[in-house]
């Protein structure tokens, strides 16, 4: 909701005060650096557990994993925003639908899949049959809108976006360690 009110704000700025303006809804934006919690940062989350070790849960929609998002990589999104910022009148004026689309969309199942491929870790699941309110079973971005500016698409699929969270971990093991793994 306050996402919604943001871009009405700025809709009506940009109405009143004759700003130019883009307006970015992102799918599920990952990739190395993220912190990894799990109402933010699921992807990191994920195969941060899978390399230390620890446990996960399938929550909600039957405890299957079967939730689904579409992963974004942060220097996918980044290209956008340079492309963006130097044809600023190409997309100004509007919202966008910004995400890795069906190609790049995962379950948690096969991400977990994924994670413990790239990892060679395999990790205990355990699952919560309960929904929580704000659960959504399925989000793919439909970026055709923002494909057809200027021709941008996704370049990293799900795969490489794992790979390099799991490098990014390995490379900062040391100071990433206590924050996943306790005492």
């Amino acid at each position: 909701m306050t996402k919604l009110a943001a871009e009405l704000m700025v809709e009506e700025y940009a109405d009143a005060y004759g700003l130019r303006y883009i307006i970015n809804r992102c799918g599920l934006l990952t990739g190395p650096w993220q912190m990894a919690k799990s109402d933010q940062g699921v992807m990191a989350l994920w195969m941060a557990a899978h390399y230390f070790r620890r446990g996960l849960s399938y929550i909600g929609f039957h405890g299957t994993g079967k939730q689904v998002r579409d992963v974004l990589h942060i220097d996918d999104f980044c290209d956008l925003l340079v492309d963006q910022i130097q044809h600023f009148a190409l997309y100004s004026g509007r919202s966008y639908n910004v995400g890795g689309g069906l190609g790049n969309s995962l379950s948690l199942q096969e991400t977990t899949r994924l994670c413990a491929e790239i990892t060679g870790n395999t990790i205990p699941l355990s699952s919560s049959v309960a929904t929580r309110p704000a659960d959504v079973r399925l989000y793919v971005s439909d970026h055709r809108l923002i494909s057809s500016i200027n021709s941008w698409q996704p370049r990293q699929d799900a795969y490489c976006t794992l790979t390099d969270i799991f490098n990014w971990l390995r490379a900062e093991e040391t100071q990433l360690r206590p924050l996943f793994v306790s005492p």
